[in-house]
């Protein structure tokens, strides 16, 4: 086998061009955007090492499904970037929205085998994924790990109380008011390109106006009547298709309680 010194330049390129990615993949830990948030958190520079030689990044498109509801869990994973839509299916077949997860949050079951839900990436996202089997011997070996994941389950569970909530007693204008505020908790946008500092009044909204629809169990023409009566009435600013200002979180925090 040929040497870099023997290699054509286009070669050359190649091989270095691969060796980057190689590296690169190796260091997805290190070079993570939600670290700090994520549930691996807590772990030291040698643990998150140790996390990233089982762990890898998945790209997934709109639409496209990571676990499948009823089916084995292969996978656990944290998402690094997009919103993930969580989902069961009732008796009649129907789509039941459980919530929503966005980056940082961790999804799937550890020392679960089948799946209790199904997750669907809404849009463009990207998500460390790690063999449940696998993650599931880290945790035994990690115990802060275990504990932050116990943290994680228990926070699940109060999502998912609280999305029953928002959907059985709640009118349409309170249930986009609920979302308006939690997106902007989740989802916010660097304060002039400063990718250090974020306005929590300012963001984009990860879904279509049909996408939130599905989500709030509503038809898209109430959905689209709601924003322009937020916007009509001072409340939001709408820039271009899905960047929305809150004007007056007074009143979104209002109708939300």
């Amino acid at each position: 086998m040929a040497n870099i010194s023997e290699r054509s330049p286009n070669e050359t390129g190649s091989v270095l061009a691969e060796a980057v990615e190689q590296r690169n993949e190796l260091n997805f830990c290190q070079a993570c955007s939600v670290r700090n948030r994520a549930i691996c958190a807590d772990l030291d520079d040698h643990e998150v090492e140790l996390l990233n030689r089982i762990g890898r990044r998945r790209h997934l498109d709109p639409g496209e499904t990571l676990l499948w509801e009823g089916e084995e869990a292969i996978f656990v994973a944290n998402v690094v970037s997009g919103v993930m839509k969580l989902s069961t299916q009732t008796s009649d077949g129907r789509e039941q929205i459980l919530g929503l997860a966005y980056p940082s949050d961790f999804i799937g079951r550890p020392f679960t085998e089948t799946s209790p839900y199904s997750v669907e990436a809404l849009g463009e996202a990207v998500v460390c994924i790690f063999r449940r089997l696998d993650f599931e011997r880290f945790v035994h070996e990690h115990a802060r790990l275990e504990h932050k994941l116990l943290e994680r389950t228990l926070s699940e569970l109060d999502k998912t109380r609280r999305w029953m909530l928002l959907l059985g007693r709640f009118n349409a204008e309170e249930r986009l008011a609920t979302l308006l505020l939690e997106v902007a908790s989740r989802n916010t946008l660097p304060i002039d390109g400063n990718a250090g500092q974020f306005d929590d009044e300012q963001f984009e909204l990860p879904m279509s106006r049909q996408q939130i629809a599905d989500v709030l169990g509503l038809t898209i023409e109430t959905v689209s009547r709601q924003f322009t009566k937020f916007r009509d009435e001072g409340v939001i600013m709408i820039s271009g298709h899905r960047t929305i200002t809150i004007l007056r979180r007074d009143v979104l925090e209002a109708l939300a309680t």
